[in-house]
């Protein structure tokens, strides 16, 4: 089965909370490009579309135009210097997002080599609270979890019980 996929304890964990939040009956706009986790989803028997890779900061044409039950947004939203505009805009009534979160002990996350691989924000979980909240969703479950790295050092022990990632399960408020 899928299981087999998952390269890491992130998408293993983001796997059992989208099971738990929506059925493989809702069609699902996954905000990014095609991905690793989007096939994951695809397996699990959910029905899955992409973003082109637009900038959704200020290109609202896919998610303005969809007929989506479910929107997921897996690590995006810290790529983003305006989501709050996007996130107004999702057409679908359910959303499932995760962001990295700011870790004191280590800067945002940007890339040497891929000027779009950055993170513009890097939330604590009330900050990400507040972003959706006043883009029109209530937040109904939430959960955040590791993410340890096989590694030697300070930062590898912080991040054994340091919470890197939240997940949100929210509904739009109409």
């Amino acid at each position: 089965m899928y299981e087999k996929t998952f390269p890491n304890k992130r998408y293993k964990h983001t796997a059992k909370f989208l099971e738990k939040h929506l059925s493989t009956k809702e069609t699902i706009l996954d905000l990014g490009v095609p991905n690793p986790f989007s096939k994951i989803m695809a397996e699990m028997g959910y029905k899955v579309k992409n973003t082109k890779g637009e900038d959704l900061d200020v290109d609202f044409s896919t998610v303005q135009n969809s007929t989506y039950n479910a929107v997921t947004a897996f690590e995006i939203f810290e790529h983003l210097i305006a989501p709050l505009n996007v996130l107004q805009e999702l057409k679908a009534n359910k959303l499932v997002a995760s962001i990295p979160m700011r870790l004191w002990f280590a800067p945002a996350y940007r890339s040497k080599t891929d000027k779009w691989d950055r993170h513009y924000h890097e939330f604590e979980d009330w900050q990400f609270d507040w972003l959706l909240e006043k883009a029109g969703w209530k937040i109904i479950a939430k959960e955040k979890f590791t993410n340890p790295v096989k590694k030697i050092g300070i930062r590898p022990l912080l991040r054994l019980f340091t919470h890197r990632y939240y997940l949100v399960y929210a509904e739009r408020i109409h």
